[in-house]
């Protein structure tokens, strides 16, 4: 029986994320699922060895205890995806399965988490961060004694960014740290501080699964491979 990553539905460039996963990734013995809070097919969920939550639409406010109102809010939350991806999650960390987050991810697993993310980070940080027509490229510093530093091997790095929201640092998520961030102090990579009886987590603000050059650049490449060795050596 094959293997499957489990990889949650987005409103925003969901195909950018089945792509990344190559056929030369796959192999014959891995196999993508999605998970769509539109057909609530929760059925799924307990098929997969690997889930990756993507980017997206903001996490509603109540989630968090944040400002009903603020910049750059969208015109329309997705409660329903909210809900959805929790199921995933607590999923995950019931069964021990590796979960790779990306933007939005990163941001919901802090939440989930019980930490709390910035409603917006400001005009001055969305010049560097937010998207406009494309993404936009900024430095990254990683933090040693990390797994994200043990993955990549590097000491800083160039992402990609499209976001106007980040994890607060004065509320972290339970037994998370953080692994990078920007020049500007933006968190942009958390994982588990504790990782004793824990699965693969690594969470990440930028876009891997669409960033220039992915095939070569470490901050993609290196980050996709270790999820896909974690999936493999996964058993239920």
């Amino acid at each position: 029986m094959k293997k499957k990553i489990g990889i949650s539905l987005t409103e925003a460039s969901a195909a950018n994320y089945e792509n990344w996963f190559t056929p030369g990734d796959l192999g014959e013995e891995i196999e993508l699922v999605i998970l769509s809070y539109l057909l609530n097919n929760v059925e799924d969920i307990s098929t997969c060895d690997g889930f990756v939550l993507t980017g997206g639409v903001d996490v509603l406010p109540s989630y968090y205890g944040g400002a009903e109102n603020y910049p750059h809010q969208p015109a329309h939350f997705s409660p329903e995806r909210d809900a959805f991806e929790k199921v995933i999650y607590e999923y995950s960390q019931q069964q021990r399965i590796p979960v790779l987050g990306i933007c939005r991810g990163l941001q919901y697993i802090n939440i989930l988490e019980g930490g709390k993310v910035y409603e917006d980070i400001g005009e001055a940080a969305n010049q560097i961060h937010k998207k406009d027509v494309v993404d936009k490229i900024h430095e990254v510093h990683i933090r040693k004694d990390t797994l994200l530093h043990t993955i990549t091997g590097l000491d800083t790095g160039q992402v990609n960014s499209a976001h106007h929201q980040a994890i607060h640092p004065d509320h972290l998520g339970l037994n998370l740290m953080v692994s990078a961030t920007s020049g500007d102090n933006i968190i942009e990579g958390i994982e588990f501080k504790d990782k004793t009886d824990k699965a693969f987590l690594l969470c990440v603000q930028w876009h891997p699964e669409r960033m220039p050059e992915k095939e070569s650049n470490p901050l993609s490449q290196k980050i996709k491979d270790q999820f896909i060795q974690a999936v493999r050596n996964h058993s239920k």
